[in-house]
């Protein structure tokens, strides 16, 4: 049956040559609903086959319309840059402190977190200035400046300083973080869907992310419902990788119910 569809979609190729510019509209309409589909997926819905599938994405690529993914491709709004980080607190700011209010619910008062560098994390940081007995591992600056004169006690992971995330990142912070076990860890993103996972904008600070998921008990994510559908450059997680995520309720129905399927709890506020 599979040699039959492939045979199709061959001979579907060869007579819809002419039809390039209608089908690269279409494909572009369907990625406007979706903000994210994969080559498989258009072969069934366009009738033709990966390989032309694949020249019409590098082709809209090329006019800035989408960015071509493994697998697959994003709509180019979609493929988020990252913001300064100030600007990134001045956003969804309600959301965020209900997020935080909810993720200290999980926290014991004498257990070992990890706060990464996200500012929906942040918030949750300024929640935990009570909480003496608590460890938190952290590679934020910014969790930094709210413990330095009170608070859990903290450990720093070291390693270069990425001044846009205001983090410590790359290799250098595997030597702390393989020493470590977190209870929980508390992670943002920049983007998160089903299909590409947790991603980020840098390679360096992907990797610290990694290492600390892989390091955790439990792996949390703390992410307003814009994150959701919307893809960066580097992946450092997958959904299944999640015990839990907390996000407001404008969190899209689909999203909520491919999160569950893949077994991650969903708390949301």
């Amino acid at each position: 049956m599979r040699i039959n569809k492939q045979k199709q979609s061959q001979v579907n190729d060869i007579n819809t040559k002419d039809l390039a510019e209608p089908r690269r509209s279409r494909v572009l309409k369907l990625l406007r609903a979706s903000r994210i589909l994969r080559v498989d997926e258009l072969v069934d819905e366009l009738g033709v086959s990966a390989a032309t599938v694949r020249r019409d994405l590098a082709v809209l690529e090329g006019f800035g319309e989408l960015r071509r993914i493994h697998g697959g491709a994003v709509i180019a709004d979609a493929y988020d840059e990252e913001p300064l980080f100030d600007a990134k607190t001045a956003v969804a700011v309600d959301e965020k402190r209900r997020i935080a209010l909810a993720a200290l619910k999980l926290i014991h008062p004498k257990g070992v977190i990890y706060l990464d560098g996200g500012s929906t994390v942040l918030e949750l940081a300024r929640q935990l200035v009570p909480f003496n007995k608590l460890t938190v591992v952290t590679n934020s600056l910014r969790v930094v400046e709210i413990f330095k004169s009170s608070g859990p006690r903290m450990i720093i992971t070291g390693g270069e300083c990425r001044l846009l995330s205001q983090t410590f990142v790359g290799p250098l912070t595997r030597g702390v973080l393989e020493q470590m076990h977190f209870d929980l860890a508390f992670m943002g993103t920049i983007g998160v869907s089903v299909e590409q996972g947790l991603t980020t904008t840098d390679p360096a600070e992907a990797f610290t992310k990694e290492q600390v998921m892989k390091s955790a008990t439990r792996s949390i994510l703390l992410a307003d419902s814009a994150k959701f559908s919307k893809t960066s450059f580097v992946r450092f997680g997958g959904v299944e990788q999640l015990a839990i995520t907390i996000s407001d309720k404008q969190m899209p129905a689909e999203v909520q119910s491919a999160f569950k399927r893949r077994g991650c709890e969903l708390i949301l506020v």
